[in-house]
């Protein structure tokens, strides 16, 4: 077992520093393009107080394989309108990060290269949104891997405030007073 550190680092300073300008300007450029596009609009859709459309597909696709083993799927609606209540009642500035989560998975020029679904979310196999979400849970990025730990949070605490939820894990709901 060697102690030394290798001769040549895997990364320079100098490919550090190209690496986060790159990054930087990618980032911008697809924030950019969100606005623009109208894809970061912040009205929400029709029935919610702050989902938006967009949001919508994502979600969709996201609840099953989160979800798995869990009747989730079958009280999608609902369990949409109880995350929706939960995004509400953020901070602002916490629902404006939730938000640019969606806009980057939206985001077709964001999307691909991060996730790995280069089509539609409609489109996506429960395979490839795995992959996706096992690919954020152990990147080398805290950013996507706090992403994912976001996604995962948002979810399970919407399904599992839910009263339906209560019974497959056990739980007999809150005590009657």
């Amino acid at each position: 077992m060697t102690t030394s550190l290798p001769a040549t680092p895997a990364l320079s300073r100098r490919g550090l520093l190209k690496f986060s300008l790159g990054a930087s300007a990618f980032l911008a450029t697809a924030g950019l393009g969100a606005s623009l596009s109208g894809c970061s609009a912040q009205s929400p859709a029709h029935g919610f107080l702050t989902l938006r459309e967009g949001d919508l597909p994502i979600l969709h696709a996201l609840i099953p394989v989160i979800l798995a083993g869990t009747a989730a799927a079958d009280s999608r609606e609902a369990l949409l309108q109880r995350l929706d209540n939960k995004l509400a009642s953020l901070s602002p500035a916490m629902l404006k990060l939730t938000r640019q989560l969606f806009d980057v998975l939206a985001l077709p020029v964001t999307r691909g290269p991060l996730t790995g679904i280069w089509g539609s979310w409609e489109g996506a196999s429960s395979e490839q949104i795995q992959a996706f979400l096992r690919r954020w849970e152990s990147s080398s990025l805290n950013l996507l891997r706090m992403g994912h730990a976001s996604l995962l949070q948002l979810l399970q605490m919407a399904w599992y405030e839910m009263p339906e939820s209560w019974a497959q894990c056990g739980y007999p709901g809150p005590p009657k007073v």
